[in-house]
């Protein structure tokens, strides 16, 4: 995953901005940021998740997700380091930093889930 492939990904949910902050890139829904590129370098973005949800993914993807140093991180922000990225893992990361996002500014009828997405692990069911 690259940074461009991070932009694309964040540029295309709903009503999605790119602006910038502190000298990086960040993705906004109605003008709360959800994900960020470049801290602490280049080969990182952040996803802004709950803490539940952030346990969820760094259990589920350890190499890809590691809660952000600090107290943003004990709040959910969560680093993502794009080389060991996919769009299967990150996706759902970026879909549910931008609804838990999106609660706090859009209307209901602007949201287009019921609920944060879970994280995808490679278990296959039993039996198959």
């Amino acid at each position: 995953m690259t940074a461009d492939d991070f932009r694309r990904l964040a540029l295309s949910f709903a009503e999605t901005e790119e602006r910038a902050h502190m000298n990086h890139p960040d993705f906004r829904v109605a003008g709360r940021i959800f994900a960020t590129l470049g801290h602490p370098d280049a080969r990182w973005g952040m996803v802004s998740l709950t803490p539940v949800l952030q346990e969820e993914f760094v259990k589920a993807a350890p190499k890809v997700f590691k809660p952000v140093k600090g107290g943003w991180g004990i709040r959910g922000a969560t680093n993502v380091f794009l080389p060991a990225a996919t769009q299967k893992t990150l996706r759902p990361a970026l879909e549910a930093a931008w609804y838990t996002t999106s609660l706090k500014g859009l209307k209901p009828s602007a949201r287009t889930r019921k609920g944060p997405p879970k994280p995808r692990t490679n278990r296959r069911k039993e039996g198959a």
